[in-house]
């Protein structure tokens, strides 16, 4: 994993509640709630200066369309909040995720490595899978009586996709601090 296991090691213990809180609430609520998503985005802005110091990293360079550009480690990694939020701007206005889900994708972005891709998307879709399955067993046993309210047991086809997507993030973040670079 690209990852510095460093840096992993610095943001896990802050991000790792947050990630519980979302899936929490959207099983609860069927919804992310924006503190949440700013709390996650400030976990980066605040660790991230003293993960990945952005005065003392070597610079990388790269382009934005036609320009080239060099930035710190650090801020790219902000840039990537930009970019996956004007991504989840439009499928959600396509229908195709819910706006918290986009936001929460957006926050945790900052902290995915780009070189990490398709070690993301496999965790992303392990996480996916085992979500699924567990929360539509848990629908249909006994363990429903647990939490009896919760929103998501009766939105039929509708997912509470902060489940996978924070499980995916916390996955993430604990395989980077043991197998970071």
């Amino acid at each position: 994993m690209h990852i510095p296991a460093a840096a992993a090691a610095w943001f896990l213990p802050f991000v790792l509640p947050i990630c519980f809180y979302v899936a929490f609430t959207d099983m609860r609520d069927m919804r992310i709630k924006n503190h949440a998503v700013y709390a996650l985005a400030l976990v980066f802005v605040v660790v991230g200066l003293i993960a990945l110091p952005p005065w003392s990293s070597e610079w990388l360079s790269g382009s934005l369309g036609p320009l080239s550009v060099s930035l710190p480690v650090y801020g790219w990694q902000l840039l990537h909040i930009v970019v996956i939020l004007l991504l989840g701007i439009v499928l959600n206005a396509a229908g195709a995720m819910g706006a918290g889900d986009a936001k929460f994708m957006a926050a945790a972005s900052a902290f995915l490595w780009s070189n990490d891709f398709m070690v993301i998307v496999m965790i992303l879709m392990a996480c996916i899978l085992a979500a699924v399955v567990t929360h539509r067993l848990a629908k249909h046993t006994p363990l429903r009586a647990i939490a009896p309210h919760w929103e998501s047991w009766d939105r039929g086809k509708q997912f509470p996709m902060g489940l996978a997507l924070a499980g995916s993030l916390a996955m993430y973040l604990i395989l980077g601090t043991v197998l970071g670079s």
